[in-house]
């Protein structure tokens, strides 16, 4: 059997914190199951019900593994290169390696010496990659939602990190902090003097 790893990543127009891949290995097995719950684009799916599938593709996967770009690394590299790193993390995180790598979107992963396909809008069409962005977007909300408690000044237990209005307005009264994005647009906000509990 061809062992085929979806890949997705998670964050990517976020104004606050790391950009994060998901790389998961299914057997053909579990397609039917994770088909019939409904695993498809995290983006479609309430909170609660990612919960239940990421555990269910967890429980179901040959291997998934999740990895991350920094601030940093987007700060200097720029996004779409800091999501092409975390999305390779991924995959050379697997402990199984996988014949072929689906990975969400137009661009291949560079420096990534398995065959590739870049898949446009594969998280609505290919079931391993919806796995993938539903792990990826687990792991990342529950991270930033942590991170909350940490910087409780900017909604992000709400926003996941998102340039809403209420994390603008934050942004403009209390500055940026050490896990902004300073290399995107944060509204004019410029200072990194928030106090962290």
């Amino acid at each position: 059997m061809e062992l085929v790893a979806g890949v997705d990543e998670v964050g990517r127009g976020a104004l606050f914190g790391e950009v994060v891949a998901a790389a998961v290995i299914l057997p053909e097995a579990a397609i039917a199951p994770l088909t019939s719950l409904g695993v498809r684009d995290s983006k479609k799916l309430s909170p609660q019900k990612r919960q239940k599938l990421a555990i269910a593709i967890q429980a179901h996967a040959l291997d998934w593994q999740i990895a991350a770009a920094t601030v940093t690394e987007i700060d200097q590299i720029n996004i779409l290169q800091a999501t092409l790193l975390a999305m390779r993390r991924a995959v050379t995180n697997l402990k199984i390696t996988p014949h072929h790598c689906l990975v969400d979107g137009n661009q291949l992963i560079p420096g990534l010496n398995l065959p590739q396909t870049a898949v446009i809008k594969g998280d609505q069409s290919s079931l391993v990659i919806g796995a993938a962005s539903i792990v990826a977007k687990v792991w990342r909300d529950q991270r930033i939602t942590e991170l909350a408690l940490t910087y409780p000044h900017y909604d992000l237990a709400n926003n996941k990190g998102y340039g809403t209005p209420k994390h603008l307005a934050a942004l403009r009264q209390y500055g940026i902090s050490p896990l902004h994005r300073q290399s995107f647009n944060l509204g004019g906000a410029t200072t990194c003097d928030v106090p962290t509990l």
